[in-house]
């Protein structure tokens, strides 16, 4: 029976910094969880902007074209410099079911605390992202004075548990758990409450 065909990506911010360890906990990680390692890309000394790194579009370029089926990377910021950018890769992923594991940040999309995390950031992006515009149009200076908190708004506690419930007892994939918690999210309760909370429909990574 064929193994997951697994390809590694890899990045390192200058040309003196070895890919060494990354390559060796995830060969380790491979080998320990089943996966068969196809293909390795790794990015020297580029932007960490998406744009900038050759061998990052290759590997989206391979999982567009089915030639892969499990992306394993040492940390997210090894693959993304910018929630946006790791949220929309993982919608991608998640369309073209291909799996997204991160070794040392213990999030694996194959099982249902790794999809749920996932939509927790979502959450938090949008409503990063909220916050922003709103900032922006009542104006920092005129709210701190009165002690009002600006800060990002924690998700709440019962949101976590429903994510985490509807990841574990549902087939339901990122972007449908996500439809699903911001419907509820976004009915009116009270005067503030969530007029913050927006869809999370499509994610921000």
């Amino acid at each position: 029976m064929p193994g997951v065909r697994t390809a590694l990506y890899l990045r390192v911010s200058i040309p003196e910094q070895k890919p060494d360890l990354q390559y060796d906990g995830l060969r380790g990680y491979a080998a320990r969880a089943g996966l068969e390692v196809v293909r390795d890309y790794c990015d020297v000394a580029v932007s960490g902007r998406r744009e900038g790194r050759p061998q990052l579009n290759a590997l989206m370029a391979a999982a567009r074209s089915r030639e892969i089926d499990c992306v394993l990377v040492w940390k997210f910021d090894r693959f993304a410099r910018s929630t946006r950018h790791l949220l929309a890769a993982m919608e991608e992923f998640d369309h073209l079911g291909v799996r997204f594991v991160s070794v040392q940040d213990q999030i694996d999309t194959d099982n249902p605390m790794g999809r749920a995390m996932f939509t927790i950031i979502g959450a938090m992006a949008e409503l990063e992202s909220s916050l922003i515009s709103e900032r922006v149009t009542a104006g920092m200076k005129a709210a701190e004075p009165r002690g009002r908190h600006l800060g990002r708004p924690p998700v709440a506690a019962s949101t976590v548990s429903e994510i985490e419930a509807l990841a574990a007892a549902t087939a339901l994939t990122i972007r449908q758990i996500q439809r699903e918690i911001a419907g509820k999210a976004s009915r009116p309760r009270g005067r503030r409450g969530h007029q913050r909370v927006r869809s999370v429909s499509a994610p921000a990574l």
